[in-house]
């Protein structure tokens, strides 16, 4: 397939980990969204986008990690589940190395700024806390109760 015949593929494919950050995406299953095969798509996607799919992935889930930092009262821990990680150490440390602190030193300047936060009981209320497979967040967690 050629290059432009195919960026169409890769738009659903970037769509899906835009859409969907917080589901445990894999390469197979961007790949399948772009209906080719995941070595394909692989480098037709760094070759079109400049980056790996997982890599871009892993930034928009740092993103959106970053905007829940800056204006949730949230822990680091239920920030990391909340945008796709299963690992706090994998969530630190790539977090570091994108954006250049650790994200507690992140969440901590932001708050030292004095900006409104929306509180944690609040986002959970509204459902911000679904993880994929639908659990919450203090089921994911093995808390039974709600933060609030």
């Amino acid at each position: 397939m050629s290059p432009a015949a195919l960026l169409p593929h890769l738009r659903r494919a970037r769509d899906l980990a835009d859409r969907r950050y917080a589901d445990p995406l894999d390469l197979g299953s961007l790949a399948a969204a772009a209906n080719v095969s995941k070595y394909h798509f692989s480098r037709c996607f760094a070759d079109t986008y400049g980056e790996t799919p997982m890599r871009y992935l892993t930034r928009r889930r740092i993103e959106r990690a970053q905007d829940l930092l800056r204006s949730a009262n949230l822990t680091v821990t239920e920030v990391c589940m909340m945008v796709g990680f299963s690992s706090l150490g994998s969530f630190s440390s790539r977090f570091t190395e994108l954006v250049g602190e650790s994200p507690t030193a992140y969440r901590d300047r932001w708050v030292a700024r004095g900006g409104p936060r929306i509180p944690g009981c609040f986002l959970f209320m509204r459902g911000v806390d679904r993880w994929p497979g639908g659990t919450t967040a203090g089921e994911q967690s093995g808390r039974s109760d709600q933060p609030g």
